[in-house]
């Protein structure tokens, strides 16, 4: 059973009439004949009797008809629904991020993407990067927000940079310097946290590679654990920049720079398989991550 047949079932149950039916379908009569004719014979059934005044459907053809309109009416949504995923104004976008970016970056561009996209709908799921890279691979997720990773099917498009900073308490003697020395910090209480992120990593070499004497380490699971302690003066952290802005506004923390030290930080990237395209929704989001995050972003053409 052919999509046109039931087009031009349809359009002779409406018109009630083989020419008006023909006009309508731009279709010679003779072509339009010989589709309900297939569709006849398909069924199994006479779909039309001939009149005086026109096309009448038959008893078959009646109980047919709200068959026939619904699938011509699904398939017609389904073609809308495709469109939407293409101008990204439609579907379902599935996202997998780390819990930091899901937490503290992600919230503010999602509400950038929804008032742009109302009509899309959003899921996220958290998870550390090789979680995520899982999910993307298995197709849980469209993208996933992590940081860069290697895996022959995945490619990492990068969307903005995350910088580290030295985070200390409101009443620390840092506060109210410009900036410290790293040696300064061997005599501090360092908080690290989440062991298996890159986090934990770039403060560790910070110290290994300047041949200094790290300071003594308390390790905590998660970047807010990690916050409290050092607002309560427990110690000092190296935390994601965007998880202590509120704070910092606060007056409960303060960031000091490291004297001679280079940035410390990392891009964030959004991990996508290379043989599934890329929708219109997704590709919208990445936009606007990059425009919002001022970093690179914009999805290249051969990635859509």
């Amino acid at each position: 059973m052919l999509f046109g047949q039931l087009e031009c079932f349809l359009a002779v149950a409406r018109a009630g009439s083989m020419s008006r039916a023909a006009e309508e379908m731009f279709l010679a009569q003779p072509s339009l004949t010989a589709r309900l004719k297939a569709l006849e014979h398909e069924v199994g059934d006479q779909l039309f009797v001939r009149t005086r005044s026109g096309m009448r459907l038959t008893e078959a053809g009646r109980q047919f008809l709200p068959y026939a309109e619904r699938a011509v009416t699904s398939v017609a949504n389904g073609k809308q629904h495709l469109e939407e995923l293409r101008k990204g104004t439609g579907g379902h976008l599935r996202l997998g991020a780390l819990p930091r970016v899901s937490t503290y970056a992600l919230p503010g561009f999602l509400e950038g993407f929804s008032l742009a996209h109302p009509g899309v709908v959003l899921s996220v799921k958290t998870g550390h990067s090789e979680d995520i890279l899982e999910m993307v691979l298995s197709e849980e997720v469209q993208l996933g927000l992590a940081r860069s990773m290697r895996h022959p099917e995945v490619e990492s498009l990068p969307l903005y940079e995350e910088e580290l900073v030295l985070a200390v308490g409101k009443g620390h003697a840092f506060a109210g310097r410009r900036d410290v020395g790293l040696a300064e910090l061997g005599g501090e209480r360092l908080i690290l946290f989440d062991r298996a992120s890159t986090s934990y990593e770039l403060t560790k070499s910070l110290f290994r590679d300047a041949g200094v004497a790290g300071p003594d380490v308390v390790e905590l699971d998660n970047i807010e654990a990690a916050k409290r302690m050092v607002e309560q003066g427990l110690g000092v952290a190296f935390l994601p920049e965007p998880a202590v802005l509120r704070a910092v506004a606060a007056g409960r923390l303060a960031t000091v720079r490291i004297d001679a030290c280079p940035k410390l930080g990392r891009t964030i990237v959004a991990l996508r398989r290379k043989d599934v395209p890329l929708t219109g929704t997704a590709a919208a989001f990445m936009n606007l991550v990059g425009e919002m995050g001022q970093g690179p972003g914009r999805v290249p053409d051969q990635a859509r």
